[in-house]
């Protein structure tokens, strides 16, 4: 990789030009938006690996990385929370009973699962 320079004062700044890169999914749509998973993973790579981060910015793969990030997390955490359902007995019948109780298992399963996903998938590299 050649870089150019050019003066301004006493410094010498580097040209650099951003790739603007627009990123297609699979299925063709160009419209593709970070969740709560994607944007986490962002964040964590900018705030704890800022080194990765700019890599992946400048070469313009920032958001497809995040994205299939958000992919593996959110079908993970959909895989979790159904054996967790199935294992606390959380049913719709319960939901139809008595709708508090449902709801408070709901919350504690979905606080667990973000926790399983955060530590295995947005928060490693």
């Amino acid at each position: 990789m050649e870089l150019t320079y050019h003066n301004e004062g006493d410094y010498l700044i580097p040209d650099l030009e951003y790739n603007e890169q627009t990123d297609i999914n699979e299925s063709g749509d160009d419209e593709q938006f970070l969740s709560k998973y994607g944007m986490l993973r962002e964040t964590f790579l900018k705030e704890h690996h800022k080194g990765i981060y700019t890599g992946k910015l400048l070469k313009g793969t920032l958001l497809s990385h995040c994205l299939e990030i958000q992919k593996q997390a959110e079908e993970r955490a959909e895989r979790i929370a159904a054996q967790m359902m199935a294992a606390d007995g959380v049913t719709e019948e319960l939901k139809a009973d008595d709708q508090m109780e449902w709801v408070r298992r709901m919350n504690s399963i979905n606080n667990r699962v973000d926790e399983i996903v955060f530590s295995e998938i947005v928060y490693q590299l």
